[in-house]
């Protein structure tokens, strides 16, 4: 009889360490899924997180918007003013349409206006310098005194600069722009070379 009930107090005892050892198992599984469960959450949050922060950083940063001065008192006096938006194709690479005007002044001899439009592209290699290819497309109005009095005239030019500028923020820079298709004799401008300041926003 002792016996009897010694090996049911046995059985009883380990069917009690079975199941508590069972359940804690269980309960650590728990623990370790719910803890899974919460670190993929997490990181698919923060994966959403940053592609939302790199599309609105790209749809900001695509488009933007400029205004370019020139100032030159080679030869006379040469003014211009080029407003222009641009799209950025890469981090380093933009292009971009304006327009453009430019007033032009000989003392005693001539004066011009030109009134057209341009495309441009902007390459910066690194962050403190940025070089660019515009193509300029002018109506020249152009004034001469002569012996025989006043001569106006009324006609189209083609510009092709190549230029680099120093990027003196992030929305300014200065630089100078050089035309290939100057011709001292038949262009509007006084010189070919033409210094520049562009702001952009």
């Amino acid at each position: 009889m002792k016996r009897a009930i010694l090996r049911a107090a046995t059985f009883v005892a380990v069917c009690l360490i079975f199941t508590s050892t069972h359940a804690q198992v269980e309960g650590s599984t728990e623990i370790d899924s719910v803890a899974a469960s919460t670190t993929v959450q997490n990181d698919s949050l923060s994966n959403n997180l940053a592609m939302q922060t790199d599309t609105a950083f790209e749809n900001n940063k695509r488009w933007f918007f400029g205004c370019g001065f020139g100032l030159n008192f080679v030869g006379g006096t040469s003014l211009s003013l080029s407003p222009n938006v641009n799209y950025l194709v890469s981090e380093k690479v933009s292009i971009g349409v304006g327009l453009q005007g430019n007033y032009i002044s000989i003392k005693d001899v001539q004066s011009t206006t030109t009134i057209g439009g341009n495309i441009i592209a902007q390459y910066t290699p690194v962050r403190m310098l940025t070089t660019l290819l515009e193509f300029s497309q002018l109506n020249v109005s152009t004034k001469r005194e002569t012996l025989a009095g006043e001569v106006k005239d009324d006609f189209w030019e083609s510009a092709l600069f190549v230029g680099a500028g120093l990027n003196v923020s992030r929305n300014i820079s200065l630089g100078v722009k050089y035309n290939l298709l100057y011709d001292s004799d038949e262009s509007v401008y006084t010189s070919p070379i033409l210094p520049f300041v562009n702001v952009n926003f």
